[in-house]
């Protein structure tokens, strides 16, 4: 049993503006996990080489400490045509991609309700919360109706001067899902939020917090 990493494949927002994996909150969360001996799997809806935010591309610092996630990145499963796992945890990191492809993806919602119902971790940061939106359980609830949650707030996208350019807004369509959206008072700062299975980070900053979370959360299940 491994823990799936779940990327979106979507490389633009609209017709001109280039997004995609913002890489930090991939690579920190895989690192640490990896290095603490952990089976991972990365996995995206288009399945292959993941499209980078422009704006996250790696240093030459960040390739050598990052190889082994850059690695990864490279040729991922396609996430329709996983074989059924009791995934240990499952991780979605962000960057603006997901809000294009991973907030209505079959695969991805179906794999989050079994998850859900077996109460597995389920972690996610920035955009990444983007991918709960659409999982519901058996009930037809959503998996996040009445779940402390966080993700990018609206202030931190009016910052980022994207407010007009994406397809909605993540701390908008948490709430309307039934979610009590968590974030903390100052933009871009580090925060976690924990509800049961569920671990949500809000930004970049949060990934190295969520992912040492993480890491403790699975060494407390057998």
């Amino acid at each position: 049993m491994s823990i799936l990493f779940v990327s979106t494949s979507a490389n633009k927002l609209g017709v001109e503006h280039k997004t995609g994996l913002w890489l930090e909150e991939f690579a920190i969360p895989y690192m640490v996990l990896k290095t603490a001996g952990h089976e991972i799997t990365v996995a995206s809806p288009l399945g292959g080489q993941i499209p980078l935010d422009p704006k996250t591309e790696p240093n030459d610092q960040q390739r050598a400490e990052w190889a082994p996630a850059l690695a990864a990145l490279q040729n991922t499963e396609v996430l329709s045509r996983l074989p059924p796992v009791d995934w240990k945890a499952i991780v979605i990191p962000g960057g603006h991609g997901p809000l294009v492809d991973l907030a209505d993806d079959h695969a991805l919602a179906n794999l989050l309700g079994q998850q859900d119902a077996r109460k597995g971790l389920i972690a996610a940061v920035c955009h990444g919360p983007a991918g709960l939106l659409s999982a519901k359980n058996a009930n037809g609830i959503s998996i996040i109706q009445g779940r402390k949650i966080s993700g990018f707030s609206n202030i931190e996208e009016r910052l980022a001067l994207l407010h007009d350019v994406v397809p909605f807004l993540l701390e908008d369509r948490l709430k309307e899902a039934g979610a009590s959206y968590d974030h903390t008072l100052i933009p871009f700062h580090a925060h976690i939020v924990e509800d049961g299975h569920f671990i949500t980070g809000q930004n970049p900053a949060s990934s190295e917090p969520l992912a040492k979370r993480l890491l403790e959360r699975l060494a407390e299940r057998p």
